[in-house]
């Protein structure tokens, strides 16, 4: 098979991981730079540009989108969809997880438990806010925000209520969520392929930080989800339509609690971590999956 990995740049960990992975089993191997297509838009023939010529003969796609060009990506993956390539992950996956609102409105319906959330846009009902999360302390999240960045803890009423103007002055969409007291600055990362967790490692934030991103300092260890957690991650990935998923829950006092469902999740980490060949059960899963080809253009 000739497998291509959407990728801005082929020297990221993950993305050099998948292209030896692909090798190493016996099928062609390529990036291709997604910013850098052009989408062809015309009647009865879709078709996707790169350096000149159309994309041909690709069996599968590995979409790697980064957070900045999630509009521009889903529509390269989404014309690839049209043109009857697998792809692991559908373009309206990847949108509906990188809308916090949206994925966290999708899991609730799920039965998937999450924080208490509450998105609003009148700054007069802040302490109104406030409250119906449990705090203060809260977390103040931006929709946009990405690992880490763009996420605040809120200690006090008066903290929440600076934070939370300051964002309605930047005309910033963000949620406000329950704050995790028991979690302890540390979070749960499962890695889930198809219907099962293949990895997960618990991560702890940086003394001081209660965000426990690797990126942002932390630290991850390996661990053994229990039932419940397993459970969690499964369904969580499965309510957003993602196959090949991160997802971020946190341990609290009523059980395991989803923060978010990462569509294109960073295999450094989670490999180095583990020890487990994650990006060689990525390319497995696709030689599974492409005999029957589970892509179809419902929805699209």
């Amino acid at each position: 098979m000739k497998i291509a990995v959407l990728s801005t740049n082929p020297d990221l960990y993950s993305t050099r991981r998948l292209v030896e992975a692909i090798k190493q089993r016996g099928h062609q191997a390529v990036v291709i730079d997604h910013i850098k297509c052009f989408v062809m838009i015309e009647g009865g023939k879709p078709s996707v540009v790169y350096k000149g010529k159309p994309i041909t003969g690709i069996d599968a796609v590995i979409p790697r989108i980064g957070t900045s060009v999630t509009a521009f990506g889903c529509a390269v993956v989404r014309q690839m969809e049209l043109m009857k390539i697998f792809t692991t992950v559908k373009s309206q996956a990847i949108l509906r997880s990188r809308d916090k609102l949206r994925s966290m409105q999708v899991l609730a319906k799920s039965g998937v438990d999450i924080p208490k959330t509450v998105f609003a846009k009148n700054p007069s009902q802040v302490n109104e806010l406030i409250h119906m999360v449990g705090g203060p302390p809260v977390i103040i999240k931006l929709l946009e925000g990405t690992q880490g960045v763009g996420v605040v803890l809120a200690e006090t009423i008066k903290a929440a209520k600076s934070t939370i103007e300051a964002f309605y002055g930047l005309r910033a969409n963000f949620l406000i969520q329950e704050y995790i007291a028991e979690s302890k600055s540390a979070d749960i990362r499962a890695f889930v392929i198809g219907n099962k967790v293949v990895a997960a490692m618990k991560r702890q934030g940086a003394e001081g930080d209660f965000r426990s991103n690797l990126h942002r300092g932390g630290e991850g260890y390996m661990i053994e989800l229990t039932p419940e957690e397993e459970h969690t991650a499964i369904s969580a990935a499965k309510a957003l339509g993602i196959k090949i998923a991160g997802v971020d829950m946190l341990q609290s006092d009523r059980g395991p609690l989803v923060m978010e469902v990462n569509s294109s999740p960073g295999l450094r980490g989670i490999e180095e971590v583990s020890g487990i060949d994650i990006a060689a059960l990525i390319v497995a899963y696709i030689e599974d999956k492409i005999v029957t080809d589970e892509n179809d253009t419902v929805g699209v």
